[in-house]
Protein backbone atom coordinates (compact mmCIF):
# COMPACT_ATOMS: atom_id res chain seq x y z
CA UNK A 1 0.00 0.00 0.00
CA UNK A 2 1.25 3.22 -0.87
CA UNK A 3 -0.27 6.56 1.70
CA UNK A 4 0.04 9.61 -0.10
CA UNK A 5 0.45 12.77 2.52
CA UNK A 6 -1.20 16.01 2.08
CA UNK A 7 0.98 18.87 0.28
CA UNK A 8 0.74 20.31 3.87
CA UNK A 9 2.16 17.48 6.08
CA UNK A 10 5.47 18.15 7.94
CA UNK A 11 8.15 15.84 8.53
CA UNK A 12 6.95 14.83 12.02
CA UNK A 13 3.63 14.01 10.79
CA UNK A 14 5.81 11.58 8.13
CA UNK A 15 7.30 10.28 10.81
CA UNK A 16 4.07 9.58 13.28
CA UNK A 17 3.14 7.48 10.00
CA UNK A 18 5.89 5.70 9.69
CA UNK A 19 6.42 4.52 13.52
CA UNK A 20 2.36 3.19 13.74
CA UNK A 21 3.17 1.45 10.37
CA UNK A 22 6.76 0.13 12.11
CA UNK A 23 4.95 -1.00 15.17
CA UNK A 24 2.18 -3.06 13.32
CA UNK A 25 4.83 -5.45 12.24
CA UNK A 26 4.87 -4.09 8.50
CA UNK A 27 7.83 -2.38 6.99
CA UNK A 28 7.75 1.34 6.34
CA UNK A 29 9.05 3.58 3.36
CA UNK A 30 9.96 6.88 3.21
CA UNK A 31 9.70 8.50 -0.21
CA UNK A 32 9.70 11.82 0.25
CA UNK A 33 8.77 13.88 -3.14
CA UNK A 34 9.28 17.20 -4.10
CA UNK A 35 5.31 18.35 -3.98
CA UNK A 36 4.17 15.59 -1.28
CA UNK A 37 5.49 12.95 0.23
CA UNK A 38 4.37 9.13 0.01
CA UNK A 39 4.72 6.57 2.49
CA UNK A 40 5.03 2.71 1.01
CA UNK A 41 3.96 -0.03 3.91
CA UNK A 42 4.79 -3.64 2.89
CA UNK A 43 3.47 -6.49 4.40
CA UNK A 44 -0.08 -8.13 5.28
CA UNK A 45 -2.94 -5.43 3.89
CA UNK A 46 -5.25 -6.37 6.58
CA UNK A 47 -2.98 -5.07 9.07
CA UNK A 48 -2.45 -1.92 7.08
CA UNK A 49 -6.11 -1.58 6.28
CA UNK A 50 -6.90 -2.30 10.76
CA UNK A 51 -4.66 1.35 11.57
CA UNK A 52 -7.38 3.33 9.57
CA UNK A 53 -4.57 5.62 8.52
CA UNK A 54 -6.54 7.38 5.54
CA UNK A 55 -9.07 9.25 8.78
CA UNK A 56 -5.39 10.83 9.97
CA UNK A 57 -5.93 14.51 8.55
CA UNK A 58 -2.26 14.54 6.90
CA UNK A 59 -3.32 11.65 4.97
CA UNK A 60 -4.60 12.99 1.70
CA UNK A 61 -4.75 8.91 -0.11
CA UNK A 62 -4.49 5.31 0.78
CA UNK A 63 -4.10 2.65 -2.48
CA UNK A 64 -2.77 -0.48 -2.49
CA UNK A 65 0.03 -1.31 -4.94
CA UNK A 66 -1.34 -3.49 -7.46
CA UNK A 67 1.90 -5.02 -8.89
CA UNK A 68 3.45 -8.26 -7.68
CA UNK A 69 6.79 -6.32 -7.97
CA UNK A 70 6.36 -3.39 -5.14
CA UNK A 71 9.57 -1.48 -4.48
CA UNK A 72 10.97 -2.03 -7.56
CA UNK A 73 7.70 -0.64 -9.53
CA UNK A 74 6.60 3.09 -10.00
CA UNK A 75 2.87 2.46 -8.46
CA UNK A 76 5.26 3.37 -5.40
CA UNK A 77 8.53 5.55 -6.39
CA UNK A 78 7.44 7.77 -9.41
CA UNK A 79 11.38 9.34 -9.99
CA UNK A 80 14.02 7.54 -12.14
CA UNK A 81 16.80 5.81 -9.64
CA UNK A 82 20.22 6.47 -10.14
CA UNK A 83 22.69 3.78 -9.23
CA UNK A 84 26.06 5.33 -8.23
CA UNK A 85 28.72 3.13 -10.15
CA UNK A 86 31.74 4.30 -8.46
CA UNK A 87 32.18 7.66 -10.19
CA UNK A 88 29.67 6.92 -13.37
CA UNK A 89 25.87 7.94 -12.45
CA UNK A 90 23.62 5.08 -14.24
CA UNK A 91 20.08 6.11 -15.38
CA UNK A 92 20.98 9.52 -15.41
CA UNK A 93 21.08 12.58 -18.26
CA UNK A 94 24.42 10.31 -19.06
CA UNK A 95 23.95 7.52 -21.87
CA UNK A 96 26.82 4.84 -19.79
CA UNK A 97 28.80 2.97 -21.76
CA UNK A 98 30.37 -0.23 -19.86
CA UNK A 99 33.00 -2.28 -22.11
CA UNK A 100 35.58 -4.93 -22.13
CA UNK A 101 36.85 -8.50 -22.64
CA UNK A 102 34.05 -11.43 -21.39
CA UNK A 103 37.21 -12.76 -19.53
CA UNK A 104 40.00 -11.69 -17.98
CA UNK A 105 42.69 -13.11 -19.22
CA UNK A 106 45.96 -11.69 -18.08
CA UNK A 107 47.05 -8.00 -16.66
CA UNK A 108 48.41 -7.38 -19.66
CA UNK A 109 45.61 -8.36 -21.69
CA UNK A 110 43.07 -6.60 -19.15
CA UNK A 111 44.92 -3.03 -19.72
CA UNK A 112 45.32 -2.90 -23.28
CA UNK A 113 41.79 -3.44 -23.73
CA UNK A 114 40.77 -0.58 -20.73
CA UNK A 115 42.82 1.81 -22.66
CA UNK A 116 41.31 1.05 -25.92
CA UNK A 117 37.76 1.72 -24.56
CA UNK A 118 38.76 4.67 -22.34
CA UNK A 119 39.92 6.29 -24.89
CA UNK A 120 36.52 5.75 -26.84
CA UNK A 121 34.40 7.16 -24.01
CA UNK A 122 33.86 4.12 -22.09
CA UNK A 123 33.47 4.75 -18.25
CA UNK A 124 33.10 1.25 -16.95
CA UNK A 125 35.02 -1.41 -17.38
CA UNK A 126 33.71 -5.20 -17.59
CA UNK A 127 35.45 -8.64 -17.35
CA UNK A 128 34.96 -11.80 -16.20
CA UNK A 129 36.80 -13.12 -13.06
CA UNK A 130 34.36 -16.18 -12.78
CA UNK A 131 32.98 -17.72 -16.08
CA UNK A 132 29.94 -19.86 -16.57
CA UNK A 133 30.34 -21.83 -19.58
CA UNK A 134 28.72 -24.57 -20.77
CA UNK A 135 31.08 -27.08 -21.31
CA UNK A 136 32.91 -27.72 -18.01
CA UNK A 137 36.83 -27.83 -20.10
CA UNK A 138 36.19 -24.52 -21.31
CA UNK A 139 38.10 -21.37 -19.80
CA UNK A 140 36.13 -20.89 -16.35
CA UNK A 141 38.14 -17.95 -15.14
CA UNK A 142 41.21 -16.58 -13.05
CA UNK A 143 39.14 -16.73 -10.27
CA UNK A 144 40.01 -13.87 -7.49
CA UNK A 145 43.10 -13.32 -9.17
CA UNK A 146 40.99 -11.69 -11.72
CA UNK A 147 39.22 -9.29 -9.68
CA UNK A 148 42.88 -8.17 -8.45
CA UNK A 149 44.09 -7.47 -11.76
CA UNK A 150 40.36 -5.48 -12.51
CA UNK A 151 41.46 -4.06 -9.68
CA UNK A 152 44.74 -2.82 -10.21
CA UNK A 153 43.33 -2.21 -14.15
CA UNK A 154 40.28 0.22 -12.64
CA UNK A 155 42.56 1.92 -10.49
CA UNK A 156 45.29 2.67 -12.85
CA UNK A 157 43.15 3.94 -16.04
CA UNK A 158 40.23 5.58 -13.77
CA UNK A 159 37.35 3.16 -15.18
CA UNK A 160 34.69 1.80 -13.11
CA UNK A 161 34.47 -1.90 -12.77
CA UNK A 162 32.05 -4.66 -13.15
CA UNK A 163 32.34 -8.31 -13.15
CA UNK A 164 30.02 -11.17 -12.54
CA UNK A 165 29.19 -13.05 -9.03
CA UNK A 166 28.28 -16.70 -9.73
CA UNK A 167 28.57 -18.12 -5.77
CA UNK A 168 27.77 -16.49 -2.89
CA UNK A 169 31.36 -17.27 -1.32
CA UNK A 170 33.16 -14.80 -3.21
CA UNK A 171 30.82 -12.13 -2.85
CA UNK A 172 33.25 -10.75 -0.21
CA UNK A 173 36.34 -10.66 -2.37
CA UNK A 174 34.13 -9.29 -5.31
CA UNK A 175 33.16 -6.62 -3.33
CA UNK A 176 36.25 -5.83 -2.24
CA UNK A 177 37.94 -5.00 -5.57
CA UNK A 178 35.08 -4.31 -7.53
CA UNK A 179 33.08 -1.30 -8.31
CA UNK A 180 29.78 -3.26 -9.34
CA UNK A 181 28.87 -7.04 -9.22
CA UNK A 182 27.09 -8.57 -12.16
CA UNK A 183 24.43 -11.45 -12.10
CA UNK A 184 24.61 -13.32 -15.02
CA UNK A 185 21.44 -14.54 -17.12
CA UNK A 186 22.05 -18.55 -15.09
CA UNK A 187 21.99 -16.66 -11.74
CA UNK A 188 18.61 -14.61 -12.40
CA UNK A 189 16.74 -16.96 -9.99
CA UNK A 190 19.34 -17.86 -7.62
CA UNK A 191 17.23 -16.34 -4.73
CA UNK A 192 19.69 -17.23 -2.30
CA UNK A 193 22.60 -15.10 -4.34
CA UNK A 194 20.07 -12.03 -4.93
CA UNK A 195 19.35 -12.13 -1.18
CA UNK A 196 23.16 -11.88 -0.39
CA UNK A 197 23.73 -8.99 -3.00
CA UNK A 198 20.79 -7.77 -1.22
CA UNK A 199 22.50 -7.56 1.88
CA UNK A 200 25.49 -5.44 0.42
CA UNK A 201 25.11 -2.09 -0.97
CA UNK A 202 26.95 -2.27 -3.64
CA UNK A 203 25.31 -1.68 -7.20
CA UNK A 204 24.20 -4.45 -8.97
CA UNK A 205 23.77 -5.63 -12.63
CA UNK A 206 20.89 -7.61 -12.93
CA UNK A 207 21.18 -10.01 -16.36
CA UNK A 208 17.27 -11.30 -17.56
CA UNK A 209 17.44 -15.03 -17.23
CA UNK A 210 17.43 -16.76 -21.04
CA UNK A 211 13.91 -17.85 -20.96
CA UNK A 212 12.36 -15.40 -18.17
CA UNK A 213 9.66 -12.87 -18.69
CA UNK A 214 9.46 -9.44 -17.95
CA UNK A 215 7.54 -10.25 -14.32
CA UNK A 216 9.70 -12.76 -13.80
CA UNK A 217 12.89 -10.19 -14.00
CA UNK A 218 11.54 -7.69 -11.91
CA UNK A 219 10.17 -9.80 -9.45
CA UNK A 220 13.89 -11.25 -9.16
CA UNK A 221 14.92 -7.53 -8.92
CA UNK A 222 12.52 -6.80 -6.12
CA UNK A 223 14.28 -9.69 -3.77
CA UNK A 224 17.60 -7.76 -4.48
CA UNK A 225 15.82 -4.13 -3.03
CA UNK A 226 13.57 -5.86 -0.54
CA UNK A 227 16.95 -7.31 0.99
CA UNK A 228 17.96 -3.71 1.80
CA UNK A 229 19.95 -2.61 -1.50
CA UNK A 230 18.21 -0.39 -3.96
CA UNK A 231 20.75 0.05 -6.28
CA UNK A 232 19.75 -2.46 -8.83
CA UNK A 233 20.66 -1.80 -12.90
CA UNK A 234 17.91 -4.15 -15.13
CA UNK A 235 20.06 -5.63 -18.00
CA UNK A 236 17.94 -6.76 -21.36
CA UNK A 237 20.54 -9.44 -22.92
CA UNK A 238 18.55 -11.50 -25.15
CA UNK A 239 16.25 -14.55 -24.88
CA UNK A 240 16.04 -18.11 -26.25
CA UNK A 241 13.26 -17.85 -29.01
CA UNK A 242 13.30 -20.70 -31.78
CA UNK A 243 15.58 -18.39 -34.07
CA UNK A 244 18.76 -19.69 -34.67
CA UNK A 245 20.23 -17.05 -37.05
CA UNK A 246 21.41 -15.37 -33.94
CA UNK A 247 22.71 -16.37 -30.52
CA UNK A 248 19.56 -15.23 -28.53
CA UNK A 249 16.79 -12.52 -29.66
CA UNK A 250 17.34 -8.88 -28.41
CA UNK A 251 13.95 -8.13 -26.93
CA UNK A 252 14.19 -4.18 -27.00
CA UNK A 253 10.16 -4.45 -26.36
CA UNK A 254 11.44 -5.39 -22.74
CA UNK A 255 13.09 -2.12 -22.58
CA UNK A 256 10.50 0.41 -22.95
CA UNK A 257 8.02 -1.67 -21.08
CA UNK A 258 10.63 -1.88 -18.01
CA UNK A 259 11.49 1.95 -18.50
CA UNK A 260 7.42 2.47 -18.38
CA UNK A 261 6.26 -0.09 -15.42
CA UNK A 262 9.89 0.50 -13.28
CA UNK A 263 11.90 3.28 -11.60
CA UNK A 264 15.00 1.10 -12.40
CA UNK A 265 17.67 1.68 -14.90
CA UNK A 266 18.28 -0.29 -17.78
CA UNK A 267 21.45 -1.59 -19.60
CA UNK A 268 21.18 -2.98 -23.09
CA UNK A 269 23.53 -5.89 -23.93
CA UNK A 270 23.93 -6.36 -27.61
CA UNK A 271 26.86 -8.56 -27.66
CA UNK A 272 25.27 -11.79 -25.86
CA UNK A 273 21.52 -10.39 -27.52
CA UNK A 274 22.62 -11.14 -30.83
CA UNK A 275 26.23 -12.92 -30.73
CA UNK A 276 27.17 -11.32 -33.75
CA UNK A 277 29.83 -8.91 -34.22
CA UNK A 278 28.46 -7.03 -36.82
CA UNK A 279 24.92 -6.75 -34.92
CA UNK A 280 26.36 -5.18 -31.99
CA UNK A 281 26.36 -1.97 -33.73
CA UNK A 282 22.81 -1.51 -35.10
CA UNK A 283 21.35 -2.88 -31.83
CA UNK A 284 23.86 -0.38 -29.47
CA UNK A 285 21.98 2.13 -31.63
CA UNK A 286 18.61 0.79 -31.44
CA UNK A 287 19.14 0.74 -27.47
CA UNK A 288 19.57 4.14 -27.48
CA UNK A 289 16.50 4.48 -29.28
CA UNK A 290 13.82 2.47 -27.18
CA UNK A 291 15.13 4.73 -23.64
CA UNK A 292 17.76 2.48 -22.34
CA UNK A 293 19.93 4.01 -19.86
CA UNK A 294 23.23 2.75 -21.24
CA UNK A 295 24.98 -0.49 -23.18
CA UNK A 296 27.44 -3.58 -21.89
CA UNK A 297 29.39 -4.13 -24.95
CA UNK A 298 32.35 -6.90 -24.99
CA UNK A 299 35.64 -5.82 -26.52
CA UNK A 300 38.80 -7.19 -27.22
CA UNK A 301 42.28 -6.08 -27.99
CA UNK A 302 42.30 -9.09 -30.58
CA UNK A 303 38.91 -10.81 -30.88
CA UNK A 304 40.47 -13.62 -32.65
CA UNK A 305 42.74 -14.57 -29.60
CA UNK A 306 39.83 -14.22 -27.29
CA UNK A 307 39.46 -17.95 -24.97
CA UNK A 308 35.89 -16.55 -24.69
CA UNK A 309 32.63 -15.06 -26.73
CA UNK A 310 35.08 -14.30 -29.53
CA UNK A 311 32.39 -13.89 -32.45
CA UNK A 312 30.90 -11.44 -30.45
CA UNK A 313 33.55 -9.25 -29.44
CA UNK A 314 34.50 -6.04 -31.03
CA UNK A 315 38.25 -4.93 -31.65
CA UNK A 316 39.25 -1.79 -30.31
CA UNK A 317 38.81 0.04 -34.03
CA UNK A 318 35.58 -1.65 -34.13
CA UNK A 319 34.01 -0.18 -30.62
CA UNK A 320 36.05 3.38 -31.45
CA UNK A 321 33.77 3.57 -34.67
CA UNK A 322 30.68 2.12 -32.45
CA UNK A 323 31.25 5.15 -30.68
CA UNK A 324 31.41 7.66 -33.29
CA UNK A 325 28.47 6.53 -34.63
CA UNK A 326 26.56 5.81 -31.09
CA UNK A 327 27.22 9.81 -29.96
CA UNK A 328 24.63 11.52 -32.45
CA UNK A 329 21.99 8.76 -31.44
CA UNK A 330 22.53 9.48 -27.82
CA UNK A 331 22.11 13.51 -28.76
CA UNK A 332 18.95 12.89 -30.05
CA UNK A 333 17.98 10.90 -27.33
CA UNK A 334 18.16 14.06 -25.20
CA UNK A 335 21.44 12.53 -23.16
CA UNK A 336 25.21 12.81 -23.26
CA UNK A 337 27.72 10.25 -23.11
CA UNK A 338 29.07 9.96 -19.68
CA UNK A 339 32.58 11.48 -19.34
CA UNK A 340 35.23 9.35 -17.86
CA UNK A 341 36.18 10.28 -14.30
CA UNK A 342 39.93 10.45 -13.75
CA UNK A 343 41.81 8.88 -11.15
CA UNK A 344 43.33 11.46 -8.44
Amino acid sequence: MIIILRHDASEQDAQEILQKIDAAGLKPLHLPGVERTVIGALGDERVLESLHLENLPQVDLVKPVLSKYKLVSREIYAQDTVVQVGNTPVGSEQFTIMAGPCAIESEDQLLETARYVKQAGATVLRGGAFKPRTSPYSFQGLGVEGLKIMHNVGKETGLDTITELMDVNDLDDVARYISAIQIGARNMQNYTLLKAVGETKKPVLLKRGLSATIEELLLAAEYIVASGNPNVMICERGIRTFETATRNTLDLNAVAFIKERSHLPVIVDPSHGTGVRTLVSPMAKAAVACGADGVIIECHRSPKESVSDAAQALSPQDFHTLMQQLAPFVAASGRTLAEVAHAS
